[in-house]
């Protein structure tokens, strides 16, 4: 895996040119490309093997790059949320605006999962590319999530057109609040202990 190791400033240059990237995250290590280039996601779909009817989440290095792409005005809890758990191991879901956001990553539904990563190198790689970036885990479909650079799968690793090195602080996955609903709720528990006051 050595060979394909490139540093951050490499990488953004790759995600630019509509590149797919390994990289650390505070949960994980993930893969990820541009979130507005087409070709590049459905690239990364087809690499990680991953069913096209499976939204993906991503990643962004602030609440306003979010905005961009959530509907508006966000609602008051949502914010909350945000402002109190990111840059952190949330993934909140919620409506989108389907003329930005490919129909692949949103996995042709409405709705969009967002993170702000509570890591340097993926939040430089962000603001660096400028737009937000795919943020599934680092594995085929299926499979183990990696924690680690020495779990990368090498055959995934061969897949991708680089790899950041680095550790994941968390060791465990995002939580993951849908908010996109009437009654908000916990879909998956990762990390992060979500306080019954802050989901309405």
């Amino acid at each position: 895996m050595i060979e394909l190791m490139i540093e951050l400033t490499e990488a953004i240059k790759i995600l630019k040119q509509g590149g797919i990237v390994i990289y650390p995250t505070d949960t994980a290590f993930g893969i990820g490309c541009r979130m507005d280039d087409s070709i590049a996601v459905a690239r990364l779909f087809k690499i990680r093997k991953r069913p096209v009817s499976q939204a993906t989440p991503v990643l962004v290095d602030s609440i306003g790059m979010a905005q961009k792409y959530l509907l508006s005005p966000l609602p008051t809890n949502v914010r909350h949320l945000m402002g109190r758990y990111w840059p952190g191991a949330l993934t909140v879901i919620y409506p989108c605006r389907k003329d930005l956001v490919p129909p692949l990553v949103r996995g042709n539904g409405k709705n969009l999962g967002v993170r702000m990563p509570n890591h340097e190198t993926a939040l430089a790689l962000i603001k660096g590319v400028g737009v937000p970036i795919l943020g599934p885990s680092a594995n085929f479909h299926g499979q183990p999530t990696p924690y680690s650079y020495a779990e990368l799968d090498e055959e995934l690793v061969k897949l991708a057109d680089g790899v950041i090195s680095g550790e994941c602080k968390t060791g465990n996955v995002s939580t993951v609040v849908d908010c996109s609903l009437i009654h908000w709720k916990t879909i998956r528990q990762g990390a992060i202990k979500i306080d019954k006051g802050d989901i309405v």
